[in-house]
């Protein structure tokens, strides 16, 4: 994928990243949207996103992640912000058992508040510390087979699968809203100013909000 300016895109899909404090949230979404690594991360207060603009084949996909803080006494504050977000990375430590113990409640917190159709990953994170695993591989694997997951282990200190993650959800995004659009231009032969109706915009348009799925 590559990168485009910030004022030039297609789509705006907003993803959030959950789970525990602790885990990596903010160095998974520092690593992938400017490249850094801080070892001194303090607790994200509150919530917090960044940009970044990539490329799916010629759609240019603006993606704005949500960086959801873990602390349980925040998380009244962050549950506003998974309205309007159609993915969502839920992260746990694989170096800390308890943190995957409570992915399940994690998971259902998340669909209580956004679409049932949103696009769900379970990272297991810092697999560069190999030695310290306490969540084995295929076990989480299974859990997310179960729920309709897709997973991947990460490490925001060495990078690795990190882009992967973040674009094989924009990819699962990407292709629900090209069938939908499908569907709709099926369905709807209505034109509007010369243009099928779910068109993508012309050079120089962009489209100003989320999609919704």
């Amino acid at each position: 994928m590559g990168n485009r300016t910030e004022e030039d895109y297609n789509f705006v899909f907003k993803v959030v990243l959950i789970g525990e404090s602790g885990v990596g949230k903010t160095n998974l979404l520092s690593r992938f949207t400017r490249n850094e690594f801080s070892h001194d991360s303090r607790t994200t207060i509150g919530v917090e996103f960044s940009t970044r603009t990539v490329m799916l084949g010629t759609a240019a996909i603006k993606a704005q992640i949500w960086d959801t803080a873990g602390l349980e006494r925040y998380r009244a504050i962050t549950s506003a912000y998974y309205r309007g977000a159609v993915g969502a990375l839920l992260v746990f430590d694989l170096t800390k058992h308890q943190t995957y113990a409570v992915v399940e409640r994690w998971l259902k917190e998340l669909y209580d508040h956004a679409e049932a159709t949103i696009v769900v990953m379970l990272v297991g994170n810092k697999s560069d510390l190999s030695q310290a695993r306490e969540v084995p591989t295929e076990e989480a694997r299974m859990f997310a087979e179960n729920n309709g997951l897709l997973f991947l282990e990460t490490s925001a200190l060495d990078s690795t699968n990190v882009e992967l993650a973040f674009e094989t959800v924009l990819k699962e995004i990407f292709a629900k809203v090209s069938k939908q659009r499908q569907n709709s231009t099926r369905t709807n032969a209505i034109t509007l100013g010369g243009a099928q109706a779910g068109q993508e915009p012309g050079p120089g348009e962009k489209r100003a909000c989320c999609i919704s799925l």
